[in-house]
């Protein structure tokens, strides 16, 4: 039976039904007619995977960017990266960089800071020469800093199926997010060293973008100011954000509308649906694990075969990038984080060093064909083919993959600030 509902699993998978079908059909038939499971317990669980409480922040951070999207703010954060480095070589790209990097500190969505970003950015780009195929990938892989610079949906995820505290979590990507940021920048500036750059903006252009920028600069002071002050709970501090964001909006560049409001209520549970679905669905699997001991099993074939921490990273790196090019970064953390994790603390590793390494390497998938949804939503954006991008993934998986070893290898890079906050 457990066979027969495997296959099922996999063909489900192979004939494109949405992904939370699959794990919740596969492991319910595992669960029900070969383990002998109720229907009440894979409920129960199901249940109260979805109703954890650090799991409201969600919503609530998607909320924040899709009104921080249609109130002004993400094309205020754009024009002041812009005036800061458009004039360097690669400029334009460096700013799209930045401006995901800003985007990212108060959004929670990586789709969402694509569409944001890239509206503004992309056409603008294209214009002053740029190759369109490379400005799409580079949309997406500089979107993945949202999965790393805090508040990151992932690092919540990450937290809620680890208990690792969120604010240890979000501290872990600052270090990583930086390092990406300087390897993408770096990237940019040779490969665009010969494009035309823009006119350096004067120093009171300057001061006039960052005056106009301030209101959504300050999001992030208020989100991450709450949390690692002990005045609010990451959840509180994504409501006070979104709240914000709609004064921000109303008041100070009186851009947003009730229309605007209630579209971005309309984004926010729509994205919110998918990810709770996936959510609840993946909980049915975790039942499967959790009674057949396949966690313990692992642990004991790993630790039988002399398994030593260097092959226990590479193998996450290498499960990570396979899974990461079929599945999306949200199932797949359901799908290994558990095994991960209680194989991680029976080597003594630290386990915010694999959320960084998990992270990593999952990544990469958002430009890989088949699923590459980072590729696919830039394309969009773009009006262009997503095929014609595709030429340009390999230079920039290389680039995932060097940033990736240097997280096995760094593990530093993960843990020196949440130690020093703790």
């Amino acid at each position: 039976m457990k066979s027969a509902a495997t296959l099922l699993s996999l063909l489900l998978l192979v004939l494109s039904v949405p992904i939370f079908m699959v794990f919740g059909l596969g492991s319910a038939a595992t669960a029900i007619w070969g383990m002998n499971l109720p229907w009440s317990t894979l409920i129960q669980v199901s249940f109260g995977s979805m109703t954890k409480h650090v799991l409201i922040a969600v919503p609530l951070f998607i909320f924040t960017g899709m009104v921080m999207l249609r109130g002004g703010a993400a094309a205020r954060l754009v024009h002041f990266a812009t005036t800061l480095v458009g004039h360097w070589p690669g400029g334009l790209g460096i700013a799209m960089i930045l401006a995901m990097g800003f985007f990212a500190a108060f959004c929670g969505s990586i789709l969402a800071a694509i569409t944001a970003v890239g509206t503004i950015m992309i056409p603008q780009m294209v214009n002053q020469g740029y190759p369109k195929p490379f400005v799409i990938v580079l949309a997406a892989s500089a979107a993945f800093l949202e999965a790393l610079i805090p508040p990151s949906n992932a690092a919540i995820l990450f937290s809620a199926l680890t208990d690792v505290p969120v604010s240890r979590t979000f501290a872990a990507g600052f270090v990583p997010g930086f390092i990406l940021i300087v390897l993408l920048g770096t990237l940019v500036t040779w490969k665009c060293r010969h494009l035309r750059n823009l006119k350096k903006a004067t120093a009171r252009e300057r001061l006039s973008a960052f005056w106009a920028a301030i209101p959504g600069l300050f999001t992030p002071v208020i989100i991450l100011g709450g949390i690692y002050t002990g005045l609010l709970t990451p959840s509180e501090s994504a409501a006070v954000a979104g709240i914000w964001a709609i004064i921000i909006g109303a008041v100070f560049y009186r851009e947003i509308t009730v229309a605007g409001i209630l579209a971005a209520l309309h984004e926010t549970a729509r994205i919110t649906a998918v990810i709770f679905a996936i959510i609840a669905m993946a909980t049915f699997l975790s039942v499967v694990l959790t009674y057949s001991q396949t966690p313990q099993k692992i642990i004991g074939f790993f630790t039988e075969m002399g398994g030593t921490p260097l092959m226990f990273w590479l193998a996450v790196a290498i499960i990570c990038l396979i899974l990461g090019t079929f599945i999306e970064i949200v199932p797949v953390f359901y799908l290994t984080v558990p095994i991960f994790a209680a194989l991680a603390l029976s080597l003594n590793q630290d386990i915010l060093h694999l959320y960084i390494v998990f992270v990593a390497f999952a990544g990469i998938g958002m430009i890989t064909p088949p699923v590459c949804v980072g590729i696919y939503t830039a394309a969009g954006v773009a009006r262009e083919s997503p095929e014609k991008a595709f030429r340009e993934v390999p230079l920039f998986v290389g680039l995932g993959i060097v940033f990736g070893l240097l997280m096995v290898f760094l593990p530093a890079a993960a843990t020196w600030l949440p130690d020093v906050l703790n």
